[in-house]
């Protein structure tokens, strides 16, 4: 077990380097308030996410507070 904690332990130290370099560390992680209906829903959230990094306007999913 202490080989795992150590392989995490480098994971996130590597990443708060990166991150102190101003590299954005997203994972592929969907938030269920959308209330995805299926793996597509799930994908599109995700892949919408990636293009709000780079300011791409899409219409993948509903944003928080929008009807």
């Amino acid at each position: 077990a202490s080989d795992v904690y150590k392989r995490q332990a480098i994971n996130l130290e590597n990443m708060l380097k990166l991150a102190r370099l101003g590299v954005v560390i997203m994972p592929p992680v969907t938030e269920f308030y959308t209330k995805p209906k299926n793996i597509d829903d799930l994908i599109n959230h995700i892949v919408g996410k990636c293009l709000d990094q780079f300011n791409i306007e899409h219409d993948l999913f509903t944003r928080w507070g929008s009807k």
